[in-house]
């Protein structure tokens, strides 16, 4: 039996889209190494919880065929601020949180870390 869950959790890993925008915060990429980490001995894997498993699969199956997404349909798909669902995207890309993260740096600081030789982690040790 831990062989059909394993076989369909990586049926899952290979339908569930990678986003490349969001490297190191993909949902997608975090269920894969879970479940790598889960099934370490692969078919053989001994599953201590079965019915939790098996409550696990179903909840990220419907979570990836947007099951309540159809169920409650939206009127408009952006938010109350007018924010539609590329503009979110966008933001949320790491590069994009990158440079606002480096925007919020002071002057002096950039200044710091532009000239000085030492790499800015060694600044807070």
């Amino acid at each position: 039996m831990a062989a059909s869950r394993y076989r369909r959790f990586l049926r899952l890993c290979e339908e569930w889209p990678v986003e490349e925008t969001k490297r190191q915060r993909d949902l997608g990429a975090f269920l894969r190494q879970r479940v790598a980490q889960a099934f370490r001995e692969g078919e053989n894997t001994p599953i201590s919880d079965p019915e939790a498993c098996d409550q696990m699969y179903e909840s990220l199956v419907r979570i990836h065929t947007n099951f309540y997404k159809n169920k409650y349909p939206r009127l408009k798909d952006t938010t109350f601020t007018g924010v539609t669902v590329e503009d979110c995207r966008m933001v949320l890309a790491t590069d994009i949180l990158k440079q606002m993260e480096d925007m919020k740096k002071g002057t002096w600081k950039r200044l710091r870390e532009k000239f000085s030789a030492k790499k800015p982690e060694e600044d807070l040790k």
